[in-house]
């Protein structure tokens, strides 16, 4: 059997699992918020499509606590970018993506409503134009139509999987990813 069909996070709400043990990983996207705002305003402020339809896929989204975090602060900041530059909002598709074994049902029935609210909230409106979608598959193969994103995320834990496969990935629109981001100049052992 591949790895990349065995390898993933534990589901539930268990003692043992990610929804449980996943700590370090909201820490690391804490750290990383900055460079975050930066590569959204940069992506924000290329993209002529954006006034439309942003969209956005979680690449290795898992599902536990920090499932929507990068979601909920990229839809922040663009929010935050469309008020200060007078445009009006888009419409958010985000498409999150794990391995066939993610628990995508307690993401839809228990993280997704208190995300909502939590959107809903914060940009002062009753109904803000976000749609969510399960990609269930290997990030290794291809996922999506062609010009389809604007921006992806890899969360931490995926970014060990690398090592597995060539080291780039590719991004239809942002200039700031170049196309093809090398994580890895060399393969090493972890």
């Amino acid at each position: 059997m591949e790895v990349v069909q065995v390898l993933r996070m534990n589901g539930g709400l268990g003692e043992t699992s990610y929804a449980t043990n996943s700590l370090v990983q909201r820490k690391v996207i804490s750290m990383t918020k900055p460079i975050t705002e930066e590569a959204i305003t940069q992506v924000y402020r290329s993209v002529d499509t954006i006034t439309n339809s942003f969209c956005i896929a979680e690449l290795g989204c898992s599902s536990g606590p920090n499932t929507l975090v990068v979601a909920a602060e990229l839809l922040s900041i663009v929010h935050r970018l469309s008020r200060s530059h007078g445009r009006q909002l888009p419409e958010f598709q985000i498409f999150l993506n794990d391995l066939l074994g993610n628990d995508f049902n307690s993401i839809f029935h228990s993280l997704l409503p208190q995300f909502r609210a939590q959107l809903n909230r914060e940009m002062e409106s009753e109904s803000v134009p976000c749609f969510v979608y399960g990609v269930p598959g290997s990030f290794y193969g291809r996922l999506f139509a062609a010009n389809n994103l604007h921006l992806f995320t890899l969360l931490t834990a995926s970014i060990c999987s690398l090592f597995l496969q060539p080291p780039f990935v590719h991004s239809s629109y942002s200039l700031m990813w170049l196309s093809k981001v090398h994580f890895l100049s060399e393969r090493r052992d972890v």
